[in-house]
């Protein structure tokens, strides 16, 4: 008796409920698949945009260590102001290899919306910021000329708002000063995108900030003690000290709670599908009841049936957990564009990262699930007698 050939014809003689069945294996592949891969590609996203960063220790004016994170991350307007002078203070430790200073300012712009917005200007070093955002590439022009130069250099999301190009003027909302862009960046998928960049000296100048700082970047040599550079630098007066390797650990342990709800929803998901084989698969063998009683009669053995229902529990599993792989590649982008449709501060790149380790996980699991599920009704079916199943045939 070839049961693999039994067991498949046995799937095609109830085609509607067969396909539903494989739909919802398919449907929990998918949310199984898409759950992993956004787990990953979120962590990956994190890293990636504080890695960016291009230094390790950020320094800024005392006061809320979540606003001082939001300024490092996604240029937030947390307009705090440390002296000038830390930078002399902050050189003279031996573990500092390069420092960049910045100045953040805000400004309202009613020209932009419906209602305004805060146009946020970031002024950088001429000299010392370009070679720490070495992944930075201009679309047209360059950095600045030098500090005191009315030039602006703007990422690829602010020049689109602006609509503007090499050679343009940009308005200052408020104070009515126009100055030169030199430069346009490509877009590189991380919050520089929306960033205005002027000259530091310039937006001292300009917005009467002389002497004054919001932040300063620290890259610390190679394989130098962070961890006493940052103790000597939380004794300075009035700064708040923001370590790369701090942030990223509180993110991870955020995304790794995260990460419990995530399998917990991904788990229901599975079990979802096991009530569904198992309740496909138990109908089916109560409608073969007396079908399977007389193959029992014909010679078959409990293993054989058994093997024969376990088979229809593989067939379905296999099809609808590698359909639902497919369906997790093919609306990735969909799944990440609704993503950040509802997490609006969600990472940049890619937030489904799907690869063979997690697919084939998923996949696996999907199919485990199904064949654990398919053990009881096949049980149920090895231990049909012939006789009697016959003789509750003969009476209906």
């Amino acid at each position: 008796m070839n049961v693999y050939a039994i067991a498949y014809k046995n799937l095609l003689r109830k085609k509607v409920r067969t396909a539903l069945t494989a739909g919802g294996i398919m449907l929990s592949a998918w949310v199984l698949a898409t759950l992993l891969g956004f787990n990953k590609g979120y962590q990956q996203g994190l890293n990636r945009d504080i890695d960016n960063m291009g230094f390790q220790v950020l320094l800024t004016a005392k006061g809320c260590p979540y606003e001082a994170a939001t300024l490092m991350l996604k240029g937030g307007t947390g307009l705090r102001y440390m002296p000038e002078s830390v930078v002399k203070t902050v050189f003279q430790n031996p573990e500092v290899e390069k420092v960049t200073p910045m100045l953040m300012h805000g400004v309202f712009d009613p020209n932009k919306g419906e209602n305004g917005a805060v146009a946020a200007y970031l002024g950088v070093d001429a000299v010392s910021y370009p070679p720490m955002k070495q992944y930075l590439e201009f679309k047209q022009g360059s950095w600045f000329t030098d500090n005191n130069a009315l030039e602006a250099v703007l990422g690829y999301e602010a020049a689109e708002l602006e609509t503007r190009e090499v050679g343009d003027k940009l308005l200052i909302p408020g104070i009515d000063r126009e100055i030169t862009v030199v430069g346009v960046l490509k877009r590189s998928g991380t919050q520089d995108d929306g960033t205005i960049f002027l000259p530091i000296t310039a937006v001292q100048t300009l917005f009467n900030r002389k002497g004054l700082l919001t932040g300063l970047g620290i890259k610390v040599k190679k394989d130098a003690d962070i961890s006493a550079l940052e103790s000597r630098l939380y004794d300075l007066p009035d700064v708040q000290v923001v370590s790369m390797a701090q942030v990223k650990t509180t993110i991870m342990n955020l995304v790794n709670s995260a990460r419990v709800i995530v399998l917990g929803i991904a788990g229901i998901a599975l079990i979802i599908a096991m009530a569904g084989v198992i309740n496909t698969i138990l109908m089916s063998v109560m409608e073969r009841y007396a079908e399977i009683g007389i193959l029992k009669s014909m010679g078959a053995m409990p293993l054989d049936v058994f093997k024969m229902i376990w088979l229809e529990t593989a067939i379905l599993c296999g099809l609808g957990g590698g359909a639902g792989i497919g369906l997790a590649f093919v609306t990735a982008r969909l799944s990440e564009a609704a993503v950040r449709y509802f997490l609006p501060y969600a990472p940049n790149g890619a937030l489904v990262a799907l690869d063979g380790r997690i697919t084939g996980f998923a996949f696996l699991l999907i199919v485990a699930g199904g064949l654990l599920s398919g053990v009881y009704p096949a049980w149920r079916a090895a231990r049909v007698r012939p006789l009697e199943a016959i003789r509750i045939e003969g009476e209906q």
